[in-house]
């Protein structure tokens, strides 16, 4: 299962709520791509495909397809502040290794 932070949740949330028209959700996924072999994704998403696995958080809809899953399962998604700047962070223990920039990895 994946995990979203409640501060995570509360900045998808706000996002959310500025788009027009209104999504149903977020889309987790793991793409191909990136120095280190694969690439996090988040995008919001007007329905869920058939073969999603759907989650709820405090009213969140989060949707993963059955390949992301495989690399998803147990990773956590945050929402960080610091004074590099901020953002959605991943916390993936199935990561072997990532790239300098920290935005690939390989599992």
């Amino acid at each position: 299962m994946v995990q979203i932070t409640p501060t995570a949740v509360n900045k998808v949330r706000e996002i959310l709520e500025s788009q027009n028209p209104k999504p149903a959700g977020l889309r987790l996924a793991v793409v191909g791509g990136g120095c280190s072999g694969f690439s996090y994704s988040m995008a919001f998403e007007n329905k869920p495909s058939m073969l999603d696995k759907t989650y709820d958080y405090e009213g969140l809809k989060v949707y993963v397809d059955q390949a992301s899953m495989l690399y998803l399962e147990g990773a956590e998604v945050d929402y960080v502040e610091t004074l590099e700047g901020s953002g959605f962070k991943f916390n993936n223990p199935n990561v072997k290794s990532t790239c300098g920039c920290g935005s690939s990895f390989s599992a």
